[in-house]
């Protein structure tokens, strides 16, 4: 006998387990099918954030990070640790079992809300019946009043460089280096390829990041993206934009990496390269030819500002429909496609999902660049704040960066928040919060901020936007 269920969504990611949750709190008789098996063989729920993303990512960044500090910044606390080392299948195994209890926390949280798991792959197929295929290969078939597909998104791989897994490795394959590679090679300069190099390069390997554009985080501020540059420069990694990679070879545990730049063709040898070059959405088999769900020549599922398909009762989620491919915006997309099924008329703000790279220091922004505002013809003002003048960044002894904040010159309303620093993400969090009510600039000079706090560096931006910062000298007004 068919099961029948209100609800079956295709993938447990951070777009589908949260919307399987949600639509089961709501009352809905809801599944989740995943696919996803981990080096057990068990299937693990969380998608790509939570096995081989977001999450393992953060571990080793923080666990390269703490080596860093303790090799080369700890004397200047006063503490001397001579003969430092790293233990890297240790800080690989440390990050294994941080997944490992996340992706068993999501499992629990299905059984304590009623939500249905079904082991295999999903397919959606005519008249909201989905086709649920076993690793044993055994089908069965469900019916669903809505389907929600939440697939997810999986690396981009690029002709001059396949992936073996082993001397050429995706982000997942980065996540499991035995030791540190002495040259490592990343191509794209973007939010992973940032955050992998700069574990290894805190380990010790000498990075070079190949990034085929010629400008430097395209996506963030200027004023922001320049001084990431200048900071990781700084910090060892050699980035060098305007690199087309054209070809790879390895040989002898070694990969030569040919490309053309400025200066015409070059090639440089690594022991590891890692490709890093974006995500492309999973659909492949996902809907059967007479689903009646239209995607595009990529791959992306159309739907419209509420995640509708084409098909009424279908929706879609996350990295596999339009927008930034974040496992946040994932998330919030799924409570709102659940409670829009439950009746609600919920809606999702999609100009206020905050952007963060986990580098050290951290980068982050909401709303719009000063670049962009200037092409809309937007007049602004705008007020920062160097974490040079944060006796708390001081204290900590961590400060680079700065908090920038974007005001419309004629309404005050805080149009952008951007930070490259301390806790950025937290402070842009802060910024974000503001905005979702509308916050003008003086609204937030007005606040009273805990003292000494990081986020007197947001209040201090705030300030000098309309020229009454307290603790750096204002500009004066032209």
């Amino acid at each position: 006998m068919t099961q029948k269920f209100d609800v079956v969504v295709i993938g447990a990611g951070p777009g589908g387990y949260v919307a399987a949750i949600k639509a089961a709190q709501l009352g809905l008789k809801t599944a989740c099918i995943e696919k996803y098996q981990d080096k057990e063989g068990k299937t693990a729920l969380g998608g790509t954030c939570l096995n081989v993303g977001c999450i393992p990512s953060k571990a080793l960044l923080d666990s390269s990070w703490k080596y860093y500090e303790a090799k080369d910044h700890f004397a200047i606390h006063g503490i001397e640790a001579k003969g430092v080392t790293i233990d890297v299948p240790a800080m690989i195994g440390r990050k294994a079992n941080i997944v490992k209890n996340l992706t068993g926390g999501v499992a629990t949280l299905f059984k304590a809300n009623g939500v249905t798991l079904l082991e295999g792959h999903g397919k959606l197929l005519a008249g909201k019946q989905v086709e649920v295929t076993g690793s044993d290969g055994k089908t069965q078939i469900v019916e669903a009043e809505n389907v929600i597909l939440a697939s997810g998104s999986k690396p981009i791989d690029i002709p001059p460089a396949p992936v073996d897994q082993d001397v050429i490795v995706d982000s997942t394959g980065a996540l499991e280096f035995q030791s540190v590679p002495k040259k490592l090679g990343v191509i794209g300069a973007g939010v992973i390829g940032l955050e992998l190099g700069s574990v290894w390069a805190r380990l010790g390997a000498e990075v070079t990041v190949l990034e085929a554009l010629d400008k430097f985080l395209p996506a963030a501020d200027e004023q922001i993206a320049k001084e990431a540059l200048k900071t990781f420069t700084k910090q060892g990694l050699k980035i060098r934009l305007g690199a087309r990679v054209t070809g790879s070879e390895v040989k002898k545990k070694q990969v030569t990496v040919n490309f053309t730049d400025a200066e015409g063709e070059q090639s440089i040898v690594f022991d590891k390269l890692i490709v890093a070059v974006g995500r492309r959405p999973v659909t492949t088999d996902l809907l059967a030819a007479d689903s009646g769900v239209d995607m595009d020549e990529r791959g992306f599922i159309f739907v419209d500002d509420q995640c509708a398909t084409s098909v009424p009762g279908v929706y879609a989620i996350g990295d596999v429909v339009r927008g930034a491919m974040l496992a946040h915006k994932a998330s919030e997309e799924g409570i709102m496609v659940a409670e829009r099924i439950a009746g609600h008329k919920a809606q999702m703000n999609y100009d206020l999902i905050p952007s963060v790279i986990y580098t050290h220091p951290e980068i982050a922004w909401v709303g719009k660049t000063e670049q962009q505002l200037k092409t809309e013809g937007v007049a602004v003002n705008v007020g920062t704040f160097p974490f040079a003048a944060s006796g708390r960044a001081m204290a900590a002894n961590d400060t680079g960066g700065l908090v920038k904040v974007i005001a419309d010159a004629t309404t005050d309303r805080v149009l952008g928040v951007h930070v490259i620093g301390p806790s950025a993400a937290e402070l842009v969090q802060q910024g974000a919060i503001g905005m979702e009510f509308g916050t003008s600039a003086e609204d937030l000079g007005m606040m009273v901020f805990s003292h000494p706090t990081l986020s007197e560096a947001l209040h201090e931006a705030a300030l000098a936007v309309n020229g009454q910062a307290i603790h750096i000298a204002n500009r004066k007004k032209r």
